[in-house]
């Protein structure tokens, strides 16, 4: 019997399913984005932290920093070096240092991701760094070396540039999560992938 694949298009995202784990229901959201030429020097960490407005987010940003509303709060995403606070913000977390890529033009984005228990992505990779924060449930992500496993609260730094990789919701309950992003920009988002 054959198995048909869907094809489902996120804005710089390609997720092949199933018909299966299509009803399954995993999702992938762009929440910000911007391109820059030059990413902070020294080791790279991201800052997220949320604000009381939009503007306080949006002058606490700098040339780095990524606004974005989500669930009833201003969330602010900034990439610089370790320690750094960001002035009249709340810290939620500091995930680094996220491995450095070489490219003409950097697209720094934040995704939202999650779905109901059991749905996963398909396998992908990503021309530079990704980093994770679990909002809720619990998060998997498979790579060829194992699989790590973060719940809420919990952050993490990917495996790196190319790095074929599933994630998916291996807790009982919905999963939530940001993606966070160093890309090289003039290279596709998002490339389909086989995990050995």
């Amino acid at each position: 019997m054959k198995r048909k694949l869907f094809a489902l298009l996120i804005p710089g995202l390609l997720i092949l399913s199933s018909p299966a784990s299509a009803q399954q229901g995993f999702f992938v959201k762009p929440l910000a984005e911007k391109k820059v030429t030059e990413l902070p020097p020294g080791d790279l960490f991201w800052h997220i932290d949320t604000f009381d407005s939009k503007e306080q987010a949006q002058a606490a940003a700098g040339s780095s920093g990524l606004v974005a509303e989500y669930d009833g709060e201003v969330w602010l995403f900034r990439l610089g070096r370790a320690g750094e606070a960001a002035t009249g913000g709340t810290k939620v977390a500091e995930i680094g240092p996220i491995p450095r890529i070489t490219a003409q033009e950097y697209l720094l984005r934040v995704n939202e991701a999650g779905g109901p228990k059991g749905s996963a992505s398909a396998a992908h990779t990503h021309p530079g760094s990704e980093a994770f924060y679990v909002l809720r449930g619990e998060l998997s992500q498979k790579t060829p070396h194992g699989v790590a496993r973060l719940t809420a609260g919990q952050s993490m730094v990917g495996q790196g540039t190319d790095t074929p990789m599933v994630v998916s919701n291996s807790g009982s309950e919905d999963l939530r999560q940001f993606a966070l992003f160093v890309v090289d920009a003039n290279k596709p988002f998002s490339s389909p992938a086989q995990l050995p």
